[in-house]
């Protein structure tokens, strides 16, 4: 159904209706679905903004969980939530925390609920670029050597971008315009680190989210930085401005789970990513289906695994399970309400979804080669009896990774 705070600012239905069609064998390739009832999603209704606003998700377990992230934390006796396993977590947050703080007068959190600001103008004479492939090839061997792990670029798509942004003073709607001539998007993948994910849940697992976040804000503003020192158009962008899986989906990265996440072929889900919108003559890579998809339609160790019970069982629909869930797609959607309840009780994130999946979960070798290789073919149901029958690696207790840390 849709809210009457979602309606959409950016487009209108004939706009939607162009945007289908000239992507309309791409979204058929990569298995992107939308119904006649489609609209952009309005950030403020995403569930970590509601729980500023919408009184039907703030509580005294959400306010806790914001305010843990900075010192008002209450260290606990059990593994995995010490003072020193909340320590490290918010330090890892502390470079992403200062760049989404520093514009906070301006109802700006930047890289969150607004587009980070570079410094850096745009130079007034542009640099002749006369091979868009050439150019996408130096862009990301500069991702990379910057710190981006995978990197992939696509053509602009208005479809997912939000309808509105959020004004972080009073949590209202405001405007998310961009450039006219913004023509292509570099999507950035920032791995987490295995071992901090394999501690799921714990505080101390929550140092992979928070590293990754303070890792890409240094990546998208030198990057950005760049292409603007060569007379482009540079907007760098973490979690704002537009919903990121669906632009990695279109640069070929990975595909879509029933985690709600997006699985690479390298990483599985563990991994954060950015963007960077530009007007820097590129060449869009053309992604082809991977075939993890359809190995999550057979498997739900995720949703068996989730604790509040938010992820869904069966094959993906078009079902709203509540506001912050977007309207017109036919993909798996969580509860988010029921998701990030659990994370406010726990004062930390959980991500025993990722930890668990078969994408990602076991050590890299030559069985998991096999296994990827055997899960993303028509052999995948050969994949998912052998998944099932081998044994899952166990969660690393906290206390053992702080031990690892001093013998290495």
């Amino acid at each position: 159904m849709p809210w009457p705070d979602n309606q959409p600012d950016l487009l209108d239905k004939k706009e939607i209706d162009e945007l289908n069609e000239r992507f309309k064998a791409s979204d058929q390739l990569l298995g992107i679905k939308l119904t006649g009832d489609f609209q952009p999603f309005t950030q403020r209704n995403d569930i970590f903004t509601r729980a500023f606003w919408d009184k039907s998700v703030r509580s005294k377990h959400t306010e806790g969980f914001f305010q843990s992230y900075r010192t008002a934390f209450t260290a606990r006796k059990g593994d995995g939530f010490t003072r020193k396993d909340f320590a490290l977590r918010n330090a890892a947050w502390s470079v992403s925390s200062i760049l989404s703080n520093r514009s906070a007068t301006e109802g700006r959190r930047e890289g969150f609920q607004a587009p980070v600001v570079v410094d850096t103008p745009i130079a007034d004479d542009r640099v002749r670029t006369s091979d868009p492939a050439l150019e996408s090839k130096e862009i990301k061997q500069l991702a990379k050597l910057f710190g981006a792990d995978l990197v992939g670029v696509t053509d602009i798509d208005l479809r997912w971008h939000y309808a509105t942004r959020v004004d972080s003073r009073d949590f209202e709607p405001a405007p998310n315009d961009l450039p006219d001539d913004i023509s292509h998007v570099i999507i950035m993948g920032h791995a987490m680190d295995a071992e901090l994910v394999s501690t799921y849940p714990s505080a101390l697992a929550g140092a992979s989210s928070g590293l990754e976040y303070s890792n890409e804000a240094a990546i998208v503003t030198q990057l950005a930085s760049y292409i603007r020192n060569l007379g482009y158009e540079a907007i760098a962008s973490m979690n704002d401005t537009a919903l990121v899986i669906p632009y990695a989906i279109k640069a070929g990265l990975g595909e879509y789970g029933r985690n709600q996440m997006l699985l690479t072929p390298e990483y599985g889900p563990r991994v954060r990513f950015s963007k960077i919108f530009t007007n820097l003559p590129l060449l869009a890579d053309t992604p082809k289906p991977l075939g993890i998809r359809q190995y999550c339609e057979l498997c739900h160790r995720c949703a068996d695994a989730c604790p509040p019970k938010a992820l869904p069982y069966g094959r993906p629909t078009a079902q709203v399970q509540n506001r912050s869930t977007i309207t017109g797609v036919i993909k798996w959607s969580s509860d988010a309400e029921k998701c990030f309840g659990y994370w406010a009780k726990l004062k930390t994130d959980c991500a025993i979804c990722m930890r668990v999946c078969p994408f990602g979960s076991h050590s890299p070798g030559v069985t998991e080669r096999l296994f990827r290789r055997i899960a993303t073919s028509r052999y995948r149901k050969l994949a998912f009896w052998w998944e099932f029958r081998r044994a899952m690696p166990s969660r690393l207790k906290p206390a053992q990774w702080w031990r690892r840390l001093v013998i290495r």
